[in-house]
C-alpha cells in the first residue's frame, strides 16, 4: 500500500511538474546573425520580418515551434472543400480530402500535398516524435503520428494558426 501511494504521488507530482514546464516560454539563444533570414529555405525573412508580417500567435507556433492549445482553432471545424495553406508562405500544405476529425482537439490530416512539408527528429518534452514544417519556409506545423486513418495510416496533427484556409472555387 505504501509503494501503491509513493508511484501515485510521484507520477501525479511528474505530471504537474510536466504541465508546468509545457506553459514556460522556448527559450532561444539569438544566433548571431539574429537580423539576417534563416539559410536553407526559399523563402526567408529576418526575425523583425516574421514578427511583422505574422500575429503573435502565428509567430509562436510557427517560428518558436509552440503549440496552440486543443480546440481553439477555427480550422479544426473547417469541413468545405479547399486548400490548407503555411500562414507564413501560402505555400499549399494540405487538401481538406485528405482531412478528418482525429478528436485530439487539432486539425488533422492523412496526407499533405507533394512536395509541400518536410520533417525531422524532435525529442522535446522527453518524447520522440516526428516534427512537420513547411518545406519553403520552415514554419513548424505540428507533428505526424503513425495512428491515422486508412490510406496512409498517419495522422498528421497541425496547429491551425499555422495555416490559412481557401475554400475551393465554385
Amino acid at each position: 500500500m505504501q509503494s501503491r501511494r509513493r508511484f501515485l504521488f510521484a507520477g501525479t507530482a511528474a505530471v504537474a511538474a510536466l504541465a508546468a514546464v509545457s506553459r514556460l516560454p522556448r527559450l532561444a539563444a539569438a544566433p548571431a546573425d539574429a537580423g539576417q533570414p534563416a539559410a536553407g529555405f526559399e523563402f526567408t525573412r529576418t526575425d523583425a520580418q516574421w514578427r511583422q508580417l505574422l500575429t503573435p500567435a502565428q509567430y509562436a507556433v510557427l517560428r518558436e515551434e509552440g503549440t496552440e492549445r486543443p480546440f481553439t482553432s477555427p480550422l479544426n471545424d473547417e469541413h468545405r472543400a479547399g486548400v490548407f495553406s503555411c500562414a507564413g508562405c501560402k505555400l499549399n500544405l494540405f487538401s481538406s480530402h485528405t482531412k478528418f476529425d482525429s478528436h485530439t482537439g487539432w486539425p488533422s490530416f492523412w496526407a499533405p500535398l507533394d512536395h509541400a512539408v518536410a520533417t525531422r527528429n524532435d525529442s522535446s518534452f522527453g518524447m520522440e516524435r516526428t516534427e512537420v514544417h513547411c518545406r519553403r519556409c520552415g514554419g513548424h506545423l505540428g507533428h505526424v503520428f503513425d495512428d491515422g486513418p486508412k490510406p496512409t495510416g498517419l495522422r498528421y496533427c497541425m496547429n491551425g494558426v499555422a495555416m490559412s484556409f481557401t475554400p475551393a472555387a465554385t
